[in-house]
């Protein structure tokens, strides 16, 4: 890395949002509006319950866990389980303070939160993306369908994919958002796959925001 890659990355360090601060805003920031024309009436899929992620990293997956990486930024994502092959692009808070996700216009795009560690850093890194368009399913409309034991990949532009491991994913709602859960550290390089989901109303979009949680398994 150069001297000059090396001061940017320093000042996005210092530019980086308190976990505290982002639990507020993610859980507002990520209000879509879900189509509501005929084969998609049902919503999007849910997580089952023998989904959800135990309060600690699985001891089997801090076995495997894969030695962190240095910054990079992220170029695509792809989880195979749930077809998504989809470029990432990064994404701040806007001028509301909320988590700017990626344009719904373009339903196959992702976002990675910049006031995370990129993905394959040691920490909790954070990608985002809309479940649903004016047009239909967006780019994570499946995520609720994960299982644990799933992939994620996540291609970076230094040439090397970082290949995490789904050990829960969950429905939280907005209101009662489990911050510390979802964005502590864990002492290892995380990812957080986040995405509007549970209830759905005309009036206040959908109540809830599905996350999966993941460790980082391989680098390649």
């Amino acid at each position: 890395m150069s001297g000059f890659e090396l001061a940017e990355e320093e000042e996005r360090r210092k530019q980086r949002a308190p976990w505290g601060v982002i639990a507020l805003v993610l859980l507002t920031g990520l209000a879509l509006v879900r189509n509501g024309s005929g084969e998609f009436n049902e919503g999007p899929p849910q997580p089952a319950s023998a989904a959800a992620a135990d309060h600690g990293l699985p001891a089997g997956l801090l076995s495997q866990a894969a030695q962190p990486l240095g910054f990079a930024l992220p170029d695509r994502v792809r989880i195979p389980a749930i077809q998504v092959d989809a470029p990432t692009i990064p994404v701040g808070l806007d001028m509301d303070g909320w988590v700017g996700a990626p344009p719904p216009e373009d339903p196959n795009l992702a976002g990675w939160f910049t006031g995370s560690v990129s993905p394959g850093e040691k920490g909790t890194a954070v990608v985002v993306g809309h479940v649903d368009n004016l047009q239909g399913p967006a780019v994570f409309y499946g995520l609720g369908s994960l299982a644990k034991g799933n992939r994620v990949e996540i291609t970076r532009k230094d040439g090397k994919t970082a290949v995490f491991e789904v050990y829960g994913v969950e429905v939280f709602e907005k209101n009662n958002f489990p911050g510390d859960r979802v964005y502590a550290s864990k002492g290892t390089a995380e990812l957080r796959v986040i995405t509007c989901g549970g209830g759905f109303s005309e009036q206040t979009g959908y109540d809830g925001n599905v996350v999966a949680f993941a460790s980082l398994v391989e680098v390649r």
